[in-house]
């Protein structure tokens, strides 16, 4: 079995809205850290000449929020109320376990420019593979978008969802939609422009808030998208980061192969 990254990296030295600030203590600034640690809270000395090189542990302190990098959203950050159930929306750490590792499908949208596919790009796509999403499994979207990762224009220029391909997807039973888009809805400025225009509610971030509606989860910042062999015959991985009452959560997404499976339906075929 092969495994694919499918992720992309938390990086403080990439554009981001929200800048991350990643400071490390070198193992040598960790052993004083340490020994001043256990003088303030145990009453001990400890002289860290004693440790090998003068060095105990590094430390990393990062700021950044649950939606740098790849990561999974929950049905929470979709909104405080929603249609279905007792009405409270799940937080990531409350989301089934099942939903993130299941058979794999990508959909090869990269022609189509900054904007929104609808359902008959979807099922174009369809066609083309010769194979529906069934239910459970995780539909990655492949918008070119990757390409861009670490720059202003990645948050800028990719193809995001509308509401009705959203819908269609859950319709087939997927709970897990992926992108290696910064969202799966279209960018902000795109979609701002667009209610300015028409002043249609409906065209604010639907793909988000079609979350409001029925319980589903997205996959947003993923990468490396090109590499899988096929568009579909692969598992993908892509538990979160289990955060108490977050609305989304770190995950390193992957991509399983099974070598002996022949490969069908290519990105490219």
């Amino acid at each position: 079995m092969r495994i694919i990254d499918l992720s992309t990296p938390v990086d403080a030295s990439f554009w981001e809205p929200d800048p991350v600030t990643h400071d490390v203590l070198t193992p040598r600034e960790g052993a004083l850290h340490m020994s001043e640690e256990m003088r303030t809270h145990l009453g001990v000395e400890f002289d860290v000449s004693e440790l090998p090189d003068g060095e105990f542990l590094s430390l990393d302190r990062m700021s950044l929020t649950t939606h740098t990098g790849t990561h999974v959203d929950a049905p929470s950050h979709y909104g405080s109320r929603a249609a279905y159930g007792d009405g409270v929306p799940r937080h990531i750490d409350q989301m089934p376990l099942e939903w993130f590792l299941n058979p794999g499908m990508v959909l090869d949208l990269t022609g189509l420019g900054t904007g929104t596919a609808g359902p008959a790009e979807l099922e174009k796509e369809f066609e083309r593979i010769g194979r529906v999403p069934e239910p459970m499994d995780i539909v990655l979207l492949n918008t070119g978008a990757s390409r861009w990762v670490g720059r202003q224009r990645y948050f800028t220029d990719f193809t995001g969802l509308d509401g009705a391909a959203v819908h269609l997807l859950l319709d087939l039973g997927v709970k897990v939609i992926g992108t290696d888009a910064f969202s799966l809805d279209a960018p902000f400025g795109h979609i701002i422009a667009r209610y300015q225009e028409t002043g249609d509610r409906s065209v604010l971030w639907p793909a988000h808030f079609a979350g409001r509606e029925r319980e589903y989860c997205q996959i947003e910042r993923l990468g490396n998208l090109d590499a899988l062999p096929a568009a579909h015959g692969f598992q993908v991985a892509c538990f979160p980061v289990k955060i108490t009452g977050a609305g989304a959560g770190w995950t390193r997404a992957v991509a399983l192969i099974d070598d002996d499976q022949p490969h069908t339906g290519g990105l490219l075929s």
